[in-house]
């Protein structure tokens, strides 16, 4: 049997700055770039506020920022309002099957602060804890979603352990204690996905990183061998209930899987299981300048588990909407375009979008392509006219802002910006692009400017 437990926490605890590929470094900037972003522009919803009430402010010296409010909280309740914010717009990045980043980064920027840890610190936690996540996921041939797991809650408690283990530089007998805690943190249901609840996973496994590690620190216990014991979490959570804990390939720090798969930006406010087809969907608007008028039928052929994701074939709701793919093809065709402008109740339920939503015919296949996203080969998207002329997109393998066809420094700042401005002016916020472009240049996470200040009145 492999030691996974142990020997994921020496990579985590014997992990040094010079050790990392230099785009694993790019990968961790880029994540967590985007995240501050979605982060800054969730932090007015309406989850977010209701988490943020819950919390009493702290007096410690310890603790970290609510992001962007600057109200001091204990670094746990930091990573909790942070993250549910990072990940309530659904705008964040996507790998590895969820959302790295919106677990990783509030727990990192939380427990960063406390500890005035450097840029570079926090670039390397954020590789450990994306590595840990990614060797996990490598020992089970089947997707969690299937068996209505949530990846970004289930392996990102894990994630969030290791790296804010890896900033306070615990050895691997107390960072292995510390993954094992978090293995019994671990929880979220893909049926709450489109409610308030699929946010709060994100601020709940930040927050369980920042209090596992913390425990650990203090000589708090759990079993050394949680992950691969036959009662432990790797079989627990095995959607194909035979988890390679016998036979696996256990190779962490060697097989740089961040390198690889690396993260991929959303371009929009919706699952990323929507977007190759947006893609495609725009494509079509674009080309042939279709008016809804003109359309009589839309083809959506995408994977099973992706529209299990999305549930939502009639959505009522912004946050429904988010969950559909109905819904991603009528707001690509009626507005032009998927933003933060259409994920509203009000666009959600206009009478135009609602017959628009009618027209569309979603099929199915249950081929996935190989990687880490449990999706289709491709996904294809044609439009059928009221002349009955069909107009068809090729297929769409990788959408726009994905890791194979990332975005420029410049699309990625764009949309910074068009984050950061519902909150800073864009003058701070363009400066806070620049330092965390340059992160692993930044001697103190505290320099960074992600409260809001007298530039922004």
């Amino acid at each position: 049997m492999l030691d996974i437990t142990r020997e994921t926490a020496n990579f985590v605890a014997g992990l040094r700055p010079a050790d990392l590929p230099d785009r694993c470094k790019e990968a961790a900037r880029t994540g967590i770039i985007d995240c501050v972003g979605v982060m800054i522009a969730g932090a007015a919803e309406q989850p977010v506020r209701i988490v943020s009430a819950m919390l009493a402010p702290s007096t410690q010296n310890d603790g970290a920022p609510e992001i962007p409010s600057g109200r001091n909280l204990a670094a746990s309740d930091a990573a909790l309002v942070n993250g549910v914010a990072a990940h309530v717009l659904d705008y964040d990045d996507v790998a590895l099957a969820g959302h790295p980043s919106a677990v990783l980064v509030p727990a990192i920027l939380a427990e960063g602060w406390s500890l005035d840890s450097s840029g570079t610190d926090a670039v390397a936690a954020y590789v450990a804890g994306y590595e840990l996540w990614a060797q996990l996921a490598d020992l089970e041939p089947g997707h969690l979603h299937e068996r209505g797991f949530h990846p970004t809650a289930v392996m990102g408690a894990l994630a969030t352990a290791a790296a804010c283990a890896r900033l306070r530089g615990l050895g691997p007998e107390k960072t292995a204690h510390a993954v094992a805690i978090a293995a019994s943190l671990a929880s979220g249901l893909v049926a709450n996905f489109g409610t308030m609840t699929k946010s709060l996973h994100a601020g709940r496994t930040a927050q369980s990183g920042v209090l596992a590690a913390r425990l650990a620190d203090q000589g708090f216990t759990a079993s050394l061998d949680v992950l691969e014991h036959r009662t432990g979490f790797l079989r627990a959570h095995s959607p194909s209930g035979t988890p390679r804990i016998e036979d696996g390939t256990l190779d962490i720090g060697r097989h740089w899987r961040l390198a690889e798969l690396g993260i991929n930006v959303k371009r929009y406010p919706t699952c990323y299981a929507t977007h190759r087809s947006i893609d495609a969907m725009l494509g079509l608007v674009d080309l042939h300048k279709l008016n809804p008028s003109e359309v009589s039928e839309i083809r959506v052929h995408t994977g099973v588990t992706q529209k299990l994701m999305l549930r939502n074939s009639n959505p009522q709701t912004g946050l429904e909407a988010k969950f559909s793919m109905e819904f991603a093809m009528a707001a690509a065709l009626i507005a032009r375009r998927v933003g933060l402008a259409e994920l509203t109740d009000e666009f959600v339920t206009r009478p135009d979008v609602g017959a628009t939503l009618a027209k569309v015919r979603c099929t199915t296949t249950d081929e996935i392509m190989p990687g880490d996203q449990p999706f289709a080969p491709s996904d294809r998207v044609s439009v059928v006219l009221a002349s009955g002329e069909v107009l068809e997109h090729a297929p769409v393998v990788h959408a726009k802002g994905s890791w194979q066809t990332p975005l420029t420094r410049e699309e990625l700042r764009e949309k910074f910006l068009d984050c950061g401005t519902r909150v800073f002016s864009r003058a701070h916020a363009s400066d806070l692009f620049e330092q965390l472009w340059r992160l692993e240049e930044i001697g103190s996470l505290r320099s960074l400017r992600l409260t809001r200040d007298r530039t922004d009145a």
